[in-house]
């Protein structure tokens, strides 16, 4: 059965100045729904990040928020998210974490991608959407949406479509992974499952294998 799904909404921003509890920060958290966007090796052209600890870079040049944890976060909450709230490039639906693997490569519009690791959120996220548990929460449920790499350049639009193109393994996915790095790190099988995936990405290789230590 082919796996092909519609993007819901497209978005990209530039970092600018926020101000929270009274705090002035930079974040590239806010970005805005755009029709069309030309995808490259390090992101979408107009887009951009202010914390590089945890967004950009190659192996994190795109990210995916499910778009079924909307309505779940706002029956939680008691109040309305819509995309892009959570900061997400792509907003999709039916692409939950338990449903895809690290690895697996989609054609987006023009290009392709590879699903590189489950996203680490920060307390962005809680101080963006007015909610202070929101972070723990993502973190506890692992509903943190993930990112991809760019395997191949091209234009995207807001009513492209994803399609699986290849599944390099069908061990581990992108929810498993996330229990794994955010509760289990001392299940040494857990861990080792998750390493010897080539296509995972480097900064979560390298905090596994001192999860071994």
């Amino acid at each position: 059965m082919e796996f092909i799904r519609k993007i819901i909404s497209l978005n990209v921003g530039k970092p600018k100045p926020h101000e929270w509890k009274n705090q002035q920060t930079i974040s590239g958290i806010s970005k805005e729904k755009v029709e069309n966007a030309l995808l490259t090796k390090e992101g979408f052209i107009g887009d951009g990040v202010a914390n590089t600890d945890f967004h950009g870079g190659p192996e994190r040049a795109v990210c995916l928020y499910p778009y079924e944890h909307y309505e779940m976060w706002g029956k939680e909450f008691k109040k309305v998210f819509s995309p892009p709230a959570f900061g997400e490039n792509i907003c999709v639906s039916n692409m939950l974490e338990k449903d895809v693997f690290i690895g697996d490569i989609f054609s987006l519009g023009d290009a392709a991608i590879q699903i590189t690791q489950g996203r680490i959120p920060c307390s962005t996220i809680s101080k963006y959407n007015g909610e202070d548990l929101l972070l723990s929460r993502i973190v506890e449920t692992g509903y943190t949406g993930y990112f991809f790499r760019v395997l191949k350049e091209g234009k995207v639009a807001s009513n492209s479509l994803m399609k699986l193109e290849e599944r390099k393994q069908e061990k581990v996915t992108v929810l498993q992974a996330n229990f794994t790095l955010f509760h289990d790190r001392k299940n040494r099988k857990a861990v080792e499952d998750l390493l010897e995936i080539q296509e995972l990405a480097a900064v979560w290789k390298e905090k596994l294998k001192k999860a071994l230590l």
